[in-house]
């Protein structure tokens, strides 16, 4: 008798695991063993490979699964193969008798086969599937470059690419990983990541230990894709409109998506509110209810507290777009609920793995708009058609037509044909329909429809039929003979009429051919006239200027002291700078603003807040272009004993509006004053060139606007219309031949001054006969206090000229008086000519408070003006001088007629003639221009210092930003200082000099400040006849001017570059020279009331930055505030 124990399992020799738990003790006696006893196990079975694949290289980890795979791993070590090739085992991933993992060697060459297995004292199993070592090729990639953010979608396509597990494909595009997301037996594709950097990299696919290089072709990073402006911002709910996307690169994008994200109102009707409380409580009360399955369970009811139309929850809706160019890209808007006019839309730009915000890129919200509706042409029976008349317009009637499209997206059609759109309105859409009915449309032929063709209209998605459209036609009218015998005696009629107009037309020809000799006499006569005139006032005004030039050099240049200057750059137009003001704040509370005051000057040094504050405000919509000027010189003054510090913000502020205008126009920078930086970069300039002005170009300029003053006070002036004779604009020439004299008066001037006596003596000045008195003694002020500033002159209103004729006593004289002649509605302003003054009289400038004796008897008080006389009609009496302006503007009409009709009278000029005065003056002022510019433009002298330096930045910046093209930075350049700073100056010399200027000082100021602008840019002015005759006056001189522009850019540029440490200790030595011209507590006073302003926008702004939290600046801010306005904050 043995004892055998007995297995309840299916026969499996090396799986002892999995029949242990079934064993059973048997006693059999060994006349009931009936078969043979055998002493192998049987042989191994395999059930499965995987992978069935693998690269010749070997490495690919296979997995046999099966049954009977021995006890150990050691029972079929080296005795694995795969299509013959050795397959190494590895024993960490065996499992007993069902699974083997190997890792397949090198085969050498492609070949296929099974795999095998022999078990030690077993037998040789076989595989019902074969694998194959396998040589993968890449052949090519596309696209062949993409964004280096990534999200591009890969194909690469080879031979043999499922080779392997899938698992243990992965793909590189130089260094970066590219996830794979399928892979077929002749294409690979996958999703790229972001790369940081650009260029070419060399695609690698590894299969396993295996790698395959693509040879020839490389995939290349593209700078990623940009969208600066997307417009329109408006859609039907249908959708379907086209939103032009531009921007940089975007033809690298593979899946341009337009997504329309509609969110709940902030406020949502009281009922769906606590619907959704109930709800949040419901749910806090499951979790936290364990009682019993019933608490668990609840049952959900579906919400129908939601009102109808509202918007509940996030929806989302998106629409492919189609990339146009490498700058567009064309997005259909998407269609969208009812709902969306009444929810927060938000719309995205999905660039693959970019997004792009609608709200940074359009110039407005993006909101959806009511469908549009569409009346049928016959409202009365749409289903009769339309009559047409050929040649007139088709007219529809409907609603919300121009809420959200623009007539050239509607598309109307007529069967086949085009209804143009002319006109579309908010009620009306206007088209014009093509000459001849169209044919019916394919599709309604296909149909089998009516033979009419069908009037639609497109409008994004929306496509509205509103119904057949029949052309009339013009019926044959009947012609009777009564209408054919008018018709030929109409004709013999209007034949007899032309033939008395041609006997007409030759007597007027002959006489016009008499008349035209006439005038060409005449005018030759006028052009003899003129040349002989001109250059008679050429000679006198060489001669005139050369005394002009030595007595400049005589009296000075009144130059204003550096407060004076710096608060009419920095607060032009202001009638009280803070310059000059005192605190206006309590006494009581004077020391503690004051300290406030200090605290935030402290605050101004922090770098963080200052281009925080300044940031928040320019985004602020109710923060003017004038507000942002002001600001700017508030902050100028108060960080002006810092100006190493305050450049540094330059810097900074400057750097930020390169990238803006970088992403949009860079050739627009600088342009206008939009922006804080751009007024700070002017006032900067302004104090480093300061002294520049007062050493070097300020000598010139003066002697330009003193020989313009002189020049033009040679010539009569009209004191209303501020026209004059001698002047290089058009626009103020005097267009009349005004009769004048030179008068010499003698002014009697007090000598006190000068003897310490009290004798009088008497100084000659020049004045004409035309001169209005308020001109005489602006010319008497002007040459009789020749060596004092301005301001230290008497002001005219505070004068009388008073004529002293010797026995007949003295005269007051004035502008306007009872002596006035008066003309209807016009009243003459009064002249020397008009109380006859003779040359050689004397006479006094007076105070306004001296007791005088009036030449009548009548109660007036001398050098008032008349009250006006009132008119019923035009309310007063309207004033002349030389020239009435109405009459003015139709001067050059009437002297054309005057020629011919009054050939008796004296030949007067015709007002073009008088330009040739321009071109006097031109001439006379030529050599005091080209020494002005020189002065400007010469690198002779040193470069100032700011210029070099700032001209290095903006090199830098172009450097920085890869911009290469040199018109660019020539605009920048020019933008930055001729336009910003010395265009300033030449339109204003009153910011430098304590003068005094007038409207046609300004208008000739005005011309040379525009060639100054014209000789700096690059772009060739196309001048005609048609051109203004300001730029012709110095089309010959500009290209002069430009190759003077353009060598000082050069030349600067040559010239070696200006350090931040030498740049910086000129700055200290600005803030320790002009530290007593510069009060800034009143600046700060000011700047904080900007801050209050926009307090809780600036607390906002601070709070969300975290350095600014850890620096605690809204704390000192809040601690500021508590100060100045002595109120109690939230600290």
């Amino acid at each position: 008798m043995k004892t055998y124990r007995s297995v309840l399992a299916r026969p499996n020799n090396g799986d002892r695991s999995s029949s242990e738990g079934n064993i059973q003790t048997h006693t059999l006696s060994e006349d009931s063993c009936t078969d043979e006893i055998k002493h192998t196990c049987p042989a191994p079975v395999i059930h499965f490979l995987d992978p069935v694949s693998g690269p010749v290289e070997g490495g690919t980890v296979v997995t046999i699964s099966g049954s009977n795979l021995g006890q150990r791993a050691e029972d079929i070590q080296n005795s694995v193969t795969v299509a013959g090739v050795p397959c190494s085992v590895i024993h960490s991933r065996y499992e007993v008798s069902s699974r083997i993992v190997c890792e397949t060697t090198s085969s050498g060459r492609e070949k296929s086969g099974h795999a095998s297995v022999r078990v030690r004292g077993g037998g040789l199993g076989l595989s019902a599937q074969t694998f194959s070592f396998q040589d993968p090729v890449l052949s090519s990639i596309f696209p062949q470059r993409g964004p280096k953010a990534g999200g591009s979608s890969l194909t690469i396509k080879g031979r043999r690419l499922r080779t392997g597990h899938p698992s243990e494909v992965s793909i590189l595009i130089g260094g970066v990983p590219c996830m794979v997301l399928n892979i077929q037996e002749d294409q690979i594709s996958c999703l790229t990541k972001g790369s940081n950097r650009t260029g070419e990299h060399g695609i690698t696919v590894r299969f396993g230990g295996a790698e395959r290089h693509l040879q020839g072709l490389v995939y290349h990073y593209t700078p990623n894709p940009n969208i600066t402006t997307a417009a329109p911002s408006k859609s039907f709910l249908s959708g379907g409109r086209i939103i032009r996307v531009s921007g940089q690169n975007l033809d690298v994008v593979q899946e341009p998506k337009m997504r329309v994200t509609l969110s709940p109102p902030d406020t949502l009707p009281p009922r769906r509110r606590r619907s959704i409380n109930r709800r949040k409580e419901g749910s806090l009360n499951r979790g936290h209810d364990h009682q019993g399955p019933l608490k668990r369970w609840r049952r959900i009811v579906p919400d129908t507290d939601c009102p109808e139309g509202a918007l509940c929850h996030v929806k989302q809706y998106e629409s492919r777009c189609t990339v146009n160019s490498s700058s567009l890209i064309l997005c259909p808007t998407p269609a969208v609920g009812a709902e969306a006019r009444r929810a927060r839309v938000k719309v995205h730009f999905l660039l693959d793995s970019l997004h792009f915000d609608f709200s940074t890129v359009g110039n407005e919200a993006f909101s959806y708009e009511s469908n549009p509706k569409l009346y049928p042409l016959n409202q009365n029976d749409p289903s009769k058609p339309y009559h047409h008349k050929p040649g007139s317009i088709i007219s529809v009637e409907g609603e919300n037509l121009d809420l959200a499209i623009y007539k050239h997206e509607v598309e109307a059609r007529i069967g086949e044909g085009v209804c143009s759109v002319k006109t579309l309105t908010h009620n009306h859409l206007y088209c014009e329909p093509p000459a001849q009915q169209p044919s019916v449309a394919a599709s309604k032929k296909q149909d089998g429809m009516d033979s009419l063709p069908e009037f639609t209209v497109k409008m994004g998605n929306l496509n509205f039929s509103l119904g057949r459209v029949q052309y009339d036609s013009q019926a044959q009218s009947t012609f009777p003979l009564e209408a054919q015998v008018g018709v030929g005696v109409g004709a013999s009629i209007v034949a007899l009429i032309v033939l008395i107009i041609v006997l007409i037309y030759r007597r007027k020809s002959k006489q016009a051919m008499r008349d035209y000799k006439k005038v060409q006499i005449q005018l030759e006569n006028l052009e003899t006239s003129v040349r002989d005139r001109c250059k008679k006032e050429f000679t006198d005004l060489m001669t005139e200027m050369m005394d002009m030039s030595s007595d400049l050099v005589g009296s000075g240049i009144p130059f204003l002291d550096y407060r004076a200057y710096a608060e009419r750059i920095f607060f032009p137009g202001h009638q009280e700078s803070p310059l000059r003001r005192d605190l206006d704040v309590p006494e009581s509370r004077r020391q503690t603003v004051e300290q406030g005051l200090v605290q935030l000057s402290n605050l101004l040094n922090s770098k963080l807040f200052l281009t925080k504050f300044i940031h928040t405000l320019e985004v602020q919509r109710t923060f003017s272009p004038r507000d942002r000027a002001y600001v700017a010189s508030l902050l100028t003054v108060a960080l002006h004993g810092k100006l190493e510090y305050f450049t540094d913000i330059l810097k900074t502020l400057l750097n930020d509006l390169v990238e803006q205008y970088v992403a949009k126009n860079p050739k627009l920078m600088l342009r206008r004053t939009e922006s804080v930086v751009e007024k700070l970069l002017t006032n900067w300039m302004s104090i480093c060139l300061f002294t520049f002005l007062r050493e070097s170009a300020g000598e010139s300029f003066y002697m330009l606007f003193r020989a313009i003053k002189h020049q033009v006070d040679k010539g009569p002036v009209d004191a209303v219309t501020g026209k004059a004779k001698y002047t290089l604009n058009d626009n103020r020439l005097l267009r009349e031949d005004v009769e004048y004299r030179t008068l010499t008066l003698n002014v009697v001037m007090p000598a006190a001054a000068a003897s310490g006596g009290t004798t009088t003596q008497t100084v000659p000045a020049k004045v004409l006969d035309c001169d209005t008195i308020t001109q005489v003694k602006e010319k008497l002020l002007e040459q009789t206090w020749k060596g004092t500033s301005f301001s230290q002159r008497p002001h005219i209103d505070s004068l009388h000229l008073e004529w002293r004729a010797g026995v007949a006593g003295h005269l007051i004289l004035s502008d306007e008086d009872l002596t006035s002649v008066v003309q209807g509605l016009w009243k003459r302003l009064n002249t020397l000519q008009h109380y006859k003054v003779p040359d050689g009289a004397t006479v006094a400038l007076v105070p306004r408070n001296a007791k005088h004796h009036l030449h009548d008897s009548h109660d007036y008080m001398p050098g008032e003006k008349t009250p006006m006389l009132d008119d019923g009609e035009e309310g007063g009496v309207r004033l002349w001088h030389l020239v009435k302006a109405s009459e003015e503007s139709e001067l050059p009409k009437h002297r054309r007629g005057s020629l011919r009709e009054r050939g008796g009278e004296r030949a007067k000029a015709i007002p073009e003639i008088y330009l040739t005065r321009l071109l006097s003056m031109k001439g006379t002022l030529q050599k005091f221009v080209d020494d002005l510019f020189t002065a400007i433009l010469s690198t002779s002298r040193p470069v100032p210092l700011a210029v070099k330096y700032f001209f290095d930045l903006l090199d830098e910046q172009a450097l920085q930003h890869n911009i290469t093209d040199p018109e660019t930075i020539h605009i920048w350049k020019t933008n930055s200082l001729p336009l910003r700073f010395w265009i300033n100056i030449l339109k204003n010399p009153q910011f430098i000099f304590d003068v005094q200027t007038s409207d046609h000082v300004d208008a000739v100021l005005s011309v040379i400040a525009q060639t100054f602008m014209d000789s700096c840019t690059i772009a060739d002015h196309k001048l005609g006849r048609d051109s203004p005759i300001n730029k012709l006056l110095y089309a010959r001189d500009i290209p002069r001017y430009k190759q003077m522009v353009e060598r000082y850019y050069a030349d600067i540029r040559q010239t070696i570059s200006a350090s931040d440490q030498e740049m910086n200790s000129a700055l200290a030595e600005l803030s320790r020279n002009y530290a007593a011209e510069v009060n800034c507590l009143v600046a700060l006073h000011e700047l904080y009331k900007y801050i209050n302003k926009y307090y809780d926008q600036i607390i906002t702004a601070l709070e969300e930055d975290s350095t600014a939290q850890k620096m605690q600046l809204g704390y000192r801010l809040q601690q500021i505030a508590a100060a100045v306005e002595n109120k109690v904050t939230d600290l």
